[in-house]
């Protein structure tokens, strides 16, 4: 039986499919059933190559020699945009480029016709060179135009014998002014290979886009009408709609966008750091006014003032139900105005996820992944001010309320674990506020109805259900109970601010050297993932500690009803659908090396349970 010429690790030359042009390449793998390699090229293109697609370096050099002395291989000089792009460019680039302009050696036939040309990687040999000289004959040239065309034009047949896993620029081509010169029917089709690829469809696709679209908001408002019962029993039929009136408050409407127009004026305080976001497909990397921390102080110091000058922050308590009618409004109207900007917005500003072709999925998704008005970026805006500190707001004023209420000097035990614990949670996440720059929703989630609902919605009002429930449903709390509790919530505070640290600094400098003890592995990306420290131990370290959290907020409320639990269970759901997001979007995005991350990382959430 033949043997495996080349090893994992090797550097080779291999032949780029359909064409006579070989590159530079790294060997990844060998199936010895099917003779064929998994090699990756220097733009992080992975490849399956027939055995004898692939060269040695020394072999392909020596024949290079032979073809170069050769008069029938001396080639013109032709000077298209291609080489003068790659004059400028790295000799180690491999990146395709687009050319959009007729050869001058061309008949009229081919006039106005769309050509892709491939950059040839940087090998050091002498026919490398003699390429980037310009030096091609007219045989050579046809040749390669028709092993070309061919791959054009049948590049089903072409998949077939080469396995093509994944392309590194998931980004649009953007047409250049050579356009002016194609007919109509040709520029249209240029219009449709330039637009931005969309990713899988997820929650439930566009079908599920309309369910999600009119049950978030429903569920909502019936949770919040019953958590206001004598008996709030998620068993219990839904209550008896009250007036439609009941839902609508025009004070409550001015109080939210009073609320959210003094954490925008909060935020453009030149006061904190500008911090530098991750890097966009475009190459650009946006800054961002990181001093959440600022905010919240400012925003305490103003509510104690409130209330020693007699302000009734009971108001909150009395009026949940129109402040969150009055939020679901706004978030509406905010996901239109998205939606309608995001139609002028170029290719290379919308989301993979968000421009589907349904205006209602697109709609729910996101469509522009950072809408910015200015540098005013109306995401990361959303995402960390006004639901997030007024979640805090929201629980201190059911706290006076329980005290108003049941009459007492102050709060209950289980209010004022339940105010410091997720006053902790928020306080953490301002503070180090530079770290979601590298979360999922701030690289990869377009900004629409999903987010600003769950931003402005979601979060202040369904987050806050624990101390809501204990303003009429106390649960006392025995010293050795509450010790456990405590215990509980610094374990999973522990977990997650340190891994989460520590993916933070990974993905922000992996060359740290503070960070050398971490083992990775590589990916044809370029980047590493980490198989050591926390996220050794399971794939999501961060979601473990998160669910250790939720449920020290949870346990303060007792067993007597579950929708104080409802948050942790909402978060069990939530946390399982972004690993399934993930894990899709990383076995895309690294191939093989993901596949070799999680036989080493086998644990996703739970060490040895999940």
């Amino acid at each position: 039986m033949p043997t495996q010429k080349y090893q994992k690790g090797d550097k080779v030359m291999g032949r780029w499919p359909g064409s006579s042009l070989y590159y530079e390449v790294k060997v990844l793998g060998f199936d010895a059933k099917s003779r064929l390699y998994t090699v990756i090229y220097k733009d992080g293109t992975e490849l399956e190559l027939k055995e004898q697609d692939v060269m040695s370096l020394t072999g392909f050099q020596t024949r290079s020699r032979s073809r170069s002395r050769s008069p029938g291989r001396r080639r013109s000089r032709s000077r298209s945009p291609a080489r003068s792009t790659r004059r400028s460019s790295s000799r180690t680039a491999s990146t395709a480029i687009t050319e959009i302009a007729p050869s001058s050696r061309r008949d009229s036939r081919f006039k106005d016709t769309l050509e892709v040309r491939l950059s040839p990687m940087a090998t050091e040999n002498n026919i490398t060179d003699k390429l980037e000289k310009g030096e091609e004959n007219n045989s050579a040239s046809k040749q390669n135009e028709k092993s070309e065309a061919k791959v054009e034009k049948d590049p089903e047949k072409n998949q077939g014998r080469y396995n093509l896993r994944r392309r590194k620029d998931d980004g649009a081509v953007i047409p250049t002014e050579a356009n002016s010169g194609l007919q109509e029917e040709e520029k249209t089709n240029v219009f449709a290979a330039t637009t931005i690829p969309s990713a899988p469809l997820d929650f439930g696709g566009k079908m599920g886009a309309y369910f999600w679209l009119l049950f978030l908001p429903s569920w909502v408002l019936f949770v919040l009408l019953q958590v206001s019962q004598d008996d709030p029993s998620l068993a219990n039929f839904p209550p008896t709609l009250p007036p439609l009136e009941t839902f609508w408050d025009a004070q409550a409407l001015g109080f939210v966008l009073l609320w959210i127009l003094f954490q925008a004026l909060l935020y453009i305080v030149p006061v904190g750091k500008l911090s530098e976001g991750m890097q966009l497909r475009s190459g650009k990397r946006l800054k961002y006014r990181t001093n959440g921390f600022f905010a919240i102080v400012v925003s305490a110091i103003v509510v104690a003032a409130a209330v020693h000058q007699g302000v009734d922050l009971t108001y909150i308590h009395n009026n949940f139900l129109q402040l969150a009618t009055a939020s679901l409004l706004i978030s509406v109207l905010l996901s239109i105005y998205l939606y309608i900007r995001s139609c002028c917005a170029g290719p290379d500003q919308l989301a993979l996820g968000g421009n589907s072709g349904s205006v209602v999925y697109d709609f729910f998704k996101g469509r522009e992944l950072n809408p910015r008005i200015r540098d005013f970026d109306l995401k990361f805006f959303c995402e960390m001010r006004p639901g997030l500190i007024g979640w805090c707001l929201i629980n201190f004023s059911m706290a006076l309320a329980e005290m108003k209420q049941q009459d007492l000097d102050a709060p209950s035990y289980s209010m004022i674990l339940v105010n410091l614990f997720q006053l902790l949670y928020v306080v953490d996440g301002l503070w180090n506020e530079e770290a979601i720059l590298t979360t999922m929703d701030l690289m990869h989630d377009g900004f629409g109805f999903m987010l600003a609902f769950g931003d402005l919605v979601w979060v202040p009002f369904i987050y806050t259900l624990q101390a809501y429930y204990l303003v009429g449903h106390p649960n006392p709390l025995s010293l050795p109970l509450l010790t456990v509790i405590i215990l509980l919530k610094l374990t999973g505070f522990y977990i997650f601010r340190k891994s989460n640290s520590e993916k933070n600094a990974f993905r922000r400098n992996p060359s740290d050297p503070k960070l050398s003890y971490l083992k990775t592995i590589p990916t044809a990306t370029g980047k590493s993932l980490l198989v050591s420290g926390w996220w050794g131990m399971v794939r999501h370290p961060n979601y473990l500690g998160d669910l250790i959290m939720a449920l020290a907020w949870s346990l303060p409320c007792g067993f007597s009803h579950l929708l104080p639990w409802h948050y942790m269970i909402y978060f069990i759901i939530l946390l399982l659908h972004r690993d399934l997001r993930d894990t899709c979007e990383c076995r895309k995005k690294y191939g093989s090396a993901w596949e070799e991350y999680c036989r080493t990382v086998r644990y996703r959430i739970i060490p040895r349970v999940y």
